[in-house]
């Protein structure tokens, strides 16, 4: 398992931190300005390898040691996509704000209605892809927006989607949440746009996605020694 660090040129004293660790990951990158989710992304995405990509939110909301159940159905070569979904299973939830959970709700229907897709949580922070899509994919989004913009063009590349119930504790804003409410907007925005002015459905599903050869194992063995790792040097 490799580690790429992003930092999204952070006031908190990260940089700080990720000078301490910066020998124990494979790489760190620190953007010159604060630019939001997607570019963050974008720049970690223009630079990772390996087969598989695992997106994970520094501020620990979603749990690492649920990687083995997002990488499962990849390396099953059941699903090409894997989102952790909050909204499905009996996962341990947590949302600080009673507005969050109908929110997230109702951009899902409106983005199923256009990707024809019957998912429950196109906001989750945590998922899980094949490398080998990404020269087929151009993120635009910034911020937030990003979440809706891959499931949109996941879907357009046709690939297999899967969901898993995940652990979710959400922050307070007091604790650095940064999600908005126009936040919100650009995403039914970005909904809109891929829905009504670029059609996402393609006569077939994407080809020419390599299997994976992994023991799987091996792979769940090395995500929960990783964590446990982690837990031991705070």
């Amino acid at each position: 398992m490799k580690v790429l660090i992003v930092d999204d040129c952070s006031t908190d004293g990260t940089r700080t931190i990720l000078k301490r660790v910066a020998s124990s990951v494979d790489r760190v990158i620190c953007q010159p300005r604060n630019r939001g989710k997607g570019a963050a992304l974008r720049a970690g995405f223009a630079a990772v390898t390996g087969h598989v990509i695992v997106i994970q939110d520094a501020d620990l909301e979603y749990d690492p040691s649920e990687y083995p159940r997002l990488l499962a159905p990849i390396f099953a070569d059941k699903a090409d996509v894997v989102l952790g979904t909050r909204f499905a299973g009996a996962r341990l939830q947590k949302f600080q704000y009673i507005w969050q959970g109908p929110a997230n709700k109702c951009a899902t229907f409106m983005s199923n209605i256009f990707t024809g897709l019957e998912l429950t949580d196109i906001q989750t922070g945590h998922k899980a892809f094949r490398a080998s899509l990404l020269p087929k994919l151009t993120i635009a989004e910034n911020r937030f927006g990003v979440d809706a913009e891959l499931v949109a063009k996941f879907a357009r590349l046709r690939c297999r989607i899967e969901e898993v119930g995940i652990r979710y504790n959400a922050r307070t804003y007091a604790e650095g949440k940064k999600v908005g409410w126009k936040d919100g907007l650009r995403t039914l925005y970005v909904i809109l746009k891929y829905g009504f002015f670029e059609p996402l459905r393609y006569s077939r599903r994407l080809d020419g996605i390599p299997d994976i050869k992994i023991d799987r194992e091996q792979v769940s063995r090395m995500c929960v020694e990783d964590v446990h790792s982690a837990a031991q040097t705070k």
